[in-house]
């Protein structure tokens, strides 16, 4: 679908962890089209002297209800001046403007009979409505997620709600799960597939770089193909100023319209 420039209301904005935020918009145009994996490229509202706009990936949409909700953390300026933006006062500040869906999603086999997920902090939030999708479509889905702490599983109680077995799950601190990186989760996930002679035949992880460096050669490793979302920084957000490149077996190519999804085989690390 093309994209369309839409003028977003927003309907909530709560701190759901540390430094995390979760912003709910009413969107309805883009929540009707918008494919998981895609993004929104958002004009936050009263920053007019800031002109470039924020890329942020959706967590849910509510189609029905024409809805996104967007997982975000504070970093910077913009995120932080964004956590202060209290719906009641959304219609004085003109809402959000945003562009979408930007992007290529993710894109499993069509024939894919199981799934792993993985996701790294917020990394988590750009696979969720992936989850819901392959599950809709009866694949058999499991899920690994990774936080420096407890709190910062923000996402773990949606996808609890969702999954037949609940994620698996590591923190840094080992306030909840295993002590130390997801990645061992990872390892013990595809071993066990692959013993039971029913192996992962598609693996999706978002996250820091270096997870989804480590994760795409497990992958690679086992013989499963890997797609992962690149986190890049962007101006125009589509497809115009080439500030986002990944460089990639066939050259460099844009985060915001190649991607965000990539075919982990063809990034080059």
């Amino acid at each position: 679908m093309a994209l369309v420039n839409e003028r977003a209301r927003i309907l909530a904005n709560e701190e759901v962890g540390p430094n995390l935020y979760l912003m709910e918009l009413a969107a309805s145009h883009i929540a009707a089209s918008i494919e998981p994996g895609q993004f929104v490229h958002m004009k936050v509202p009263s920053m007019e002297a800031h002109i470039l706009r924020r890329p942020f990936s959706v967590y849910a949409r509510d189609a029905a209800a024409g809805t996104l909700e967007v997982l975000y953390q504070s970093v910077g300026f913009g995120t932080d001046h964004m956590t202060r933006i209290e719906p009641e006062r959304a219609e004085h500040l003109s809402g959000a403007e945003l562009i979408g869906p930007v992007g290529r999603g993710w894109q499993p086999p069509a024939n894919a009979r199981r799934a792993l997920l993985v996701g790294g902090g917020v990394g988590a939030a750009p696979l969720f409505m992936l989850c819901e999708s392959l599950i809709s479509a009866g694949v058999r889905t499991d899920v690994v997620l990774g936080a420096q702490t407890e709190a910062a599983l923000t996402c773990r109680g949606r996808y609890e709600a969702l999954l037949d077995e609940p994620p698996r799950c590591a923190t840094d601190d080992g306030s909840f799960g295993r002590e130390g990186f997801c990645t061992s989760l990872v390892a013990e996930a595809l071993a066990e597939a692959a013993e039971a002679g029913e192996p992962y035949d598609y693996l999706a992880v978002c996250g820091p770089e270096p997870l989804m460096k480590i994760v795409a050669g497990m992958a690679a490793e086992a013989g499963v193909p890997c797609e992962v979302s690149m986190e890049k920084r962007m101006a125009c957000g589509v497809g115009a100023c080439l500030s986002c490149v990944v460089d990639t077996v066939g050259g460099k190519q844009r985060a915001c319209v190649d991607g965000p999804v990539f075919d982990a085989r063809k990034v080059v690390w």
